[in-house]
């Protein structure tokens, strides 16, 4: 959530930040699954098995992309803060990653459930049916969680709307963000 949706302001304005935040992870996230996606894609077909599954990874990137607001809510993750940027961000993504593994193998259980699948067929839908599969997926989550928790937490540092401003609107370092980096002013 914002800086500002946090300090109050309507439920309406609360609730489009919300949305916003929730749309730019799942983007971030689809892009990520279609990169893997389409990787996979290239290896099977080389053995001459079709695999295109673009619909479930929209879906898996909405359902990760919640997941992800919840534990930012939750303020999951955040220990290290005073640290060098590095230790608070891989702890985020591991954290984030143990998260989403345990809210994944939740949703899959009751899918599971819904659908009269059996336990073990429930959790092979999360990670693979193999302990190597399984770990290379949690390989690559923690791997496309880094960056995001970089972000996150270089957004704790120096605030979300001056990420957003530098990544996407202007590099330009203002007098604030200036003063927060040579150490003249306290922040706030």
């Amino acid at each position: 959530m914002s800086e500002q949706a946090h300090r109050g302001g309507s439920i309406g304005s609360k609730f489009v930040e919300e949305i916003k935040a929730m749309a730019a992870i799942a983007a971030y996230l689809y892009v990520c699954f279609g990169a893997v996606i389409l990787f996979k894609s290239a290896v099977l077909r080389e053995a001459g098995i079709h695999y295109e599954i673009w619909g479930l990874a929209v879906v898996k990137a909405l359902v990760l992309a919640k997941f992800m607001l919840i534990g930012r809510m939750l303020h999951v993750g955040t220990r290290f803060r005073n640290k060098p940027l590095i230790w608070p961000t891989l702890y985020h993504s591991l954290i984030f990653l143990v998260v989403l593994l345990i809210l994944t193998t939740l949703e899959e259980l009751i899918v599971g459930f819904i659908h009269d699948r059996a336990i073990a067929d429930s959790l092979t839908h999360v990670v693979g049916p193999i302990f190597f599969e399984g770990l290379a997926v949690c390989l690559i989550m923690f791997l496309i969680l880094v960056p995001y928790s970089a972000f996150t937490c270089l957004s704790d540092v120096v605030g979300e709307s001056e990420m957003v401003r530098l990544f996407f609107v202007n590099r330009d370092v203002d007098g604030v963000v200036r003063s927060r980096l040579t150490g003249s002013l306290p922040t706030a």
